[in-house]
């Protein structure tokens, strides 16, 4: 199967927006993924050290029916969703996205690290960028706003040291 052209973006930002709108009237909250995350990491946690997990008081708050919050349904519908739309767009395939002057192992580091770093500062900050940045930003929150522009200006100021390895 040939691959579909992306989406332009305008039209797919005008669908997370539609989305996100969809999520406060239906389920009277934004969207997120981190807490979704979070709520996985105890379930598992609790089965197999429940004894640490009841003591610990951060997550002795979710024991009880951790996988019972919305965003856990979000984020598996974000799984599904994202596999069917690639087996549609005919993009099922096991392939590393990188520039020319890079090699797959380096890129496979460099993608880790800068997810376990965004991974550790979404719980840090108690959200992640979707339910920071868009929730927070549709909600007219100045930390959604002001986190945004710290991604954007960090993002600009960092690109002139990665860009080579892209071009």
């Amino acid at each position: 199967m040939k691959e579909k052209k992306y989406w332009p973006p305008y039209l797919a930002g005008i669908g997370l927006g539609v989305t996100l709108l969809l999520a406060f009237v239906i389920m009277g909250r934004g969207l997120g993924a981190s807490g979704a995350l979070m709520r996985f990491d105890v379930w598992i946690l609790n089965f197999l050290m429940p004894e640490h997990t009841a003591s610990n008081p951060y997550f002795s708050r979710y024991i009880e029916n951790p996988l019972s919050n919305w965003l856990v349904f979000e984020l598996i519908g974000v799984i599904i969703g994202g596999f069917l739309s690639g087996a549609l767009a005919g993009r099922l395939k096991l392939k590393i996205g990188k520039g020319p002057n890079i090699s797959s192992k380096m890129r496979l580091i460099m993608a880790f690290t800068g997810g376990a770093i965004m991974g550790i500062g979404a719980r840090m900050a108690r959200g992640c960028t979707s339910g920071l940045a868009l929730t927070g930003g549709a909600s007219l929150a100045l930390g959604g706003w002001a986190f945004m522009f710290a991604v954007f200006g960090g993002a600009y100021a960092l690109a002139y040291f990665v860009r080579k390895l892209w071009i």
